[in-house]
């Protein structure tokens, strides 16, 4: 019996510095992991792992051109996290519209 990976979680697939840096890559259009890889300082075996993840989190989709493989981005799971940070955006503008009075009263 084979086992399928569970979906990985998008908030995991981004805790990962490579991995935003490889979204910010594919940000720019269709690439290779070779041309990835060429970004990093690390293997291709590497990088195509967290590509693995990135496509197991919906944040990254494939095609296939013959041999080569071109990874492309998938904005619509990053929306789970925009809605997340936006009840803290609104606890900062809060707290940062608080401060400037704040400050305006005392110079």
């Amino acid at each position: 019996m084979s086992r399928h990976p569970a979906p990985a979680d998008v908030f995991a697939a981004i805790a990962d510095p490579t991995r935003r840096r490889l979204l910010d890559l594919l940000g720019g259009g269709r690439r290779s992991v070779n041309a990835l890889a060429e970004e990093f300082d690390i293997s291709l075996s590497a990088v195509s792992q967290h590509l693995r993840l990135l496509r197991q989190a919906g944040l990254v989709t494939v095609e296939r051109a013959g041999r080569q493989r071109r990874y492309h981005l998938n904005p619509r799971p990053l929306r789970k996290v925009a809605d997340w940070i936006g009840h803290y955006r609104r606890f900062w503008r809060a707290k940062l519209d608080a401060l400037g009075e704040h400050l305006e009263k005392n110079p």
